[in-house]
């Protein structure tokens, strides 16, 4: 008898450090898909910002193209 409750004992252990494995397991899990979204979510705003910026640039580079093309063609 005593057997037995020991291995019913070590068999339920077993079992039960599965299933709070398991448990830890789905809560990293779902904590990390939740970071995931957040930070997709924060990168569509950067992502926009980095749009606006790149057109900026790249007017500010044809005013400075055509200001340099105007000096280089002025007579000294």
């Amino acid at each position: 008898m005593l057997l037995s409750a020991t291995f019913g004992f070590m068999i339920g252990e077993a079992f039960g450090g599965q299933a709070r494995l398991r448990k830890y397991l789905e809560q990293a899990n779902e904590d990390l898909r939740d970071e995931l979204e957040r930070t997709r979510a924060c990168e569509e705003p950067f992502s926009q910002e980095i749009k606006r910026l790149r057109g900026e640039i790249n007017d500010i580079n044809k005013h400075v193209v055509a200001v340099s093309k105007s000096l280089e063609k002025r007579p000294s």
